[in-house]
């Protein structure tokens, strides 16, 4: 048994989800924030990569924190954040077994790319921003094909679109 995983992402209107590894992600509004808030609350952990976390800058309140890493002894210690090297696999059965029924997966591209190849990805949720990059880092960085259906789809605000897939496949 493992826990369900549900990546959630924003993404510019070309697909992008930033400039570069580096990048902030300040340039979403106010309506994808709640929404990212409120998922991941719920779900109570977020599986993320190092670069990711390192971004954030912080632990977000009130969630178990799993971020992934090649080098889990050399990140400092915090509470509620547990760096590992442990395979997707693993990572979802040990928060099954922590009682989590589900966990947000909330990038990079390399931690989105490790978990959909262990076809580890149960639902996608994916908020379009209107913004343009141009250029940038998409959601995964190795090619995929992975078969979804549309559960979901709404405005989150006047320009927000929320899209809600479920994996077929992949």
């Amino acid at each position: 048994m493992r826990s369900r995983i549900i990546l959630l992402m924003a993404a510019t209107a070309d697909g992008k989800i930033a400039r570069n590894r580096d990048h902030f992600p300040d340039w979403t509004g106010p309506a994808d924030k709640r929404m990212f808030k409120a998922l991941t609350l719920q779900s109570g952990v977020v599986i993320m990569g190092s670069r990711t976390f390192d971004s954030i800058g912080r632990p977000l309140p009130a969630r178990h924190h799993v971020v992934m890493t090649r080098y889990p002894g050399r990140r400092p210690l915090l509470e509620g954040v547990y760096f590992t090297d442990d395979p997707p696999e693993q990572i979802a059965a040990g928060l099954y077994r922590q009682g989590y029924g589900q966990a947000v997966l909330a990038g990079g591209a390399v931690a989105n790319t490790l978990f959909a190849q262990a076809g580890l990805i149960d639902e996608i949720v994916l908020t379009v921003s209107p913004r343009i990059f141009g250029s940038g880092l998409g959601l995964f960085n190795a090619s995929l094909d992975l078969e979804l259906a549309l559960e979901d789809c709404h405005l989150l605000d006047t320009n927000t679109v929320y899209l809600k897939y479920r994996v077929l496949s992949g």
